[in-house]
């Protein structure tokens, strides 16, 4: 058996859309993160950037199960003695529910150069509506 060693000029991106209306948040995340890294290709080599681009739209619909939607807190640090800032689930979904989905992908893909890349390639939207669409994606079910 051998192993698949790509060269970056036999890496080919293609453009997927996915609609996150009534999905879980994370289900929708994890499948990003799998076309963001290129893991449903066959030439898939994990020290390569080999992934697709990813646009999720209807990011405002997406659900939370359970409780989650009350007790979870999306928590961060601002680098000054005693500022760790927090806000509930519920809030950040209404407010900014592309910064939730981000967060979301952002914690499925390797914090590595790899991850940091991968991470550029995704755009997120509220609604229906997205500016890519020059480039054709392909809707993608899961």
């Amino acid at each position: 058996m051998s192993t698949t060693m790509p060269k970056a000029a036999d890496i080919s991106r293609k453009w997927y859309v996915l609609d996150a209306a009534g999905k879980p948040l994370g289900r929708v995340a994890a499948k990003a993160a799998d076309l963001l890294r290129g893991k449903h290709k066959p030439t898939f080599a994990p020290h390569m950037d080999c992934g697709d681009h990813v646009v999720i739209i209807n990011c405002e619909k997406a659900v939370l199960t359970g409780n989650k939607l009350e007790q979870k807190y999306y928590r961060w640090h601002t680098g000054w003695v005693g500022h760790l800032k927090e806000i509930k689930y519920a809030h950040l979904m209404e407010a900014n529910p592309e910064k939730a989905m981000m967060l979301a992908v952002k914690g499925m893909v390797p914090d590595t150069v790899i991850g940091r890349q991968a991470l550029r390639r995704l755009r997120t939207y509220r609604g229906a509506e997205h500016k890519n669409q020059a480039q054709k994606p392909e809707v993608c079910e899961f």
